[in-house]
């Protein structure tokens, strides 16, 4: 399924980060099944690095841990192409540019494309580096950057951005990284209203801070749906049962 065709016929997205190799080396697959399984609508699959830029102290644990178990780029896409076989929800990749660069640009975009990931989140390559480098490459194969926004974003910028995104924009919620409470209300809301009042014509996935179905609930009342990550992770980290463990924590989310 592709992603444009689940924003254009569904709203309140639920979509949720897990980190490859995490908790156990051979996780990813059963992991993508247990979400597609408990109804996630799409899947964020995180790609550990050792300095993570974005990532609280859950992600960077668990990203430590996939590294110690010996998960690396190489061994991911052997995942997810058995992967694909097995699931069917559009499947997006996080990560940092560096082990990518290591991996080789063109061999990690074509690699993609032969997994059937339909994006990239990369917080640490900015868009002029992009638009500059890289775009021909990405581009010329259909695997799409999503970049991200935040409450320091100028309205120019978003607008940039959003001309530039073929498949959403990712706003974070506040000034923090992923698992911190989402901070001032107040300020978070104006942020909300502000980005939502731009008539942004791309789809917009809010994440960071969202861990139960209070913060999803907000957040959808202005985006398209919410990303969780630390949450889920911190779910899943000493699971005997991750279908079971999966199910419980999807169903507390969307209440």
């Amino acid at each position: 399924m592709r992603l444009t065709n689940i924003f254009n016929n569904k709203s309140d997205l639920l979509s949720v980060y897990f980190t490859a190799g995490f908790p156990e080396l051979n996780s990813t697959i059963s992991v993508l099944e247990a979400l597609e399984n408990a109804g996630v609508d799409f899947v964020e699959v995180g790609m550990p690095f050792s300095d993570p830029v974005a990532d609280g102290p859950t992600i960077q644990g668990s990203s430590t841990h996939a590294l110690n178990n010996g998960i690396s780029l190489k061994l991911l896409f052997e995942q997810l192409e058995e992967a694909k076989k097995r699931v069917s929800f559009p499947l997006i990749l996080m990560g940092y540019f560096n082990p990518i660069l290591k991996f080789g640009v063109e061999r990690f975009v074509e690699r993609c494309v032969e997994c059937d990931i339909q994006g990239v989140i990369l917080p640490d390559m900015p868009y002029e580096i992009y638009d500059e480098k890289y775009r021909h490459i990405f581009e010329k194969r259909g695997v799409f950057p999503i970049f991200l926004i935040t409450p320091q974003t100028t309205d120019e910028r978003i607008k940039l951005l959003d001309e530039n995104s073929s498949l959403f924009l990712y706003m974070v919620s506040s000034s923090s990284v992923t698992g911190k409470s989402s901070g001032n209300n107040m300020q978070q809301l104006a942020y909300f209203k502000r980005v939502a009042e731009m008539k942004l014509k791309s789809p917009v996935m809010t994440g960071f801070g969202i861990s139960d179905n209070k913060s999803f609930k907000r957040v959808c009342g202005y985006t398209n749906g919410a990303i969780i990550g630390s949450a889920y992770v911190s779910a899943i980290k000493n699971s005997v049962d991750i279908e079971s463990d999966t199910l419980s924590f999807v169903k507390r989310i969307r209440g």
